[in-house]
């Protein structure tokens, strides 16, 4: 340091930096941004998924969706295998079971979900939901790619969309590669 506070420079010491060979600087992370509807869609559940981050970009660690799902959609009470859940209401009003707990989500709650635990949701209200979907691991959302379809627009399908009855059959196929276990029936109505 020099006498007003500075630092000086030795004669060993440069400004300039040596360039990086194009294989390490390939290997470096790198961060991932997506504008505001850039991510790619798939059309599941009668609901719209937007990749947000995949388990490809994260090195598997993590997947990110934004999800939006009309009224009325229930899911199974299922486990998970290997991934935790989060998931971060940022519109509309669901019901979440999480082993013996059940939780009223509203806009701005959130719900962290471990591996291997039984949780079922089911969407409530008159109005589609919008959530912040993540998966750790975050391989889970390839199975939405599975079961689903690419999705035409980022919006909620309609009769472009794949019917539930065509649909189910698929999630049970796929469902267990990706280490998901229905062990009971989706949430009631009233719960």
């Amino acid at each position: 340091m020099n006498r007003s506070g500075g630092n000086t420079m030795t004669e060993t010491q440069s400004t300039a930096t040596t360039p990086r060979p194009a294989a390490e600087v390939a290997a470096l992370p790198r961060a991932v941004f997506r504008p505001r509807g850039t991510g790619r869609g798939t059309w599941a559940m009668g609901s719209l998924f937007e990749h947000l981050l995949t388990a490809e970009e994260s090195d598997g660690t993590l997947g990110v969706a934004l999800v939006t799902q009309p009224p009325g959609i229930a899911t199974p009470l299922h486990r998970h295998h290997r991934e935790a859940e989060a998931f971060f209401l940022l519109d509309g009003t669901m019901t979440y079971r999480a082993g013996d707990e059940v939780f009223h989500l509203t806009e701005g709650d959130f719900i962290w979900l471990p591996p291997m635990l039984p949780h079922a949701f089911r969407i409530t209200g008159d109005r589609p939901v919008r959530f912040l979907g993540l998966a750790d691991p975050g391989h889970i959302f390839g199975l939405y790619d599975e079961v689903g379809l690419p999705a035409l627009e980022l919006r909620l399908p309609g009769a472009d969309g794949r019917p539930m009855a065509d649909e189910i059959p698929r999630w049970n196929a796929v469902g267990p590669r990706y280490g998901l276990e229905v062990v009971g029936p989706p949430l009631p109505v009233d719960a």
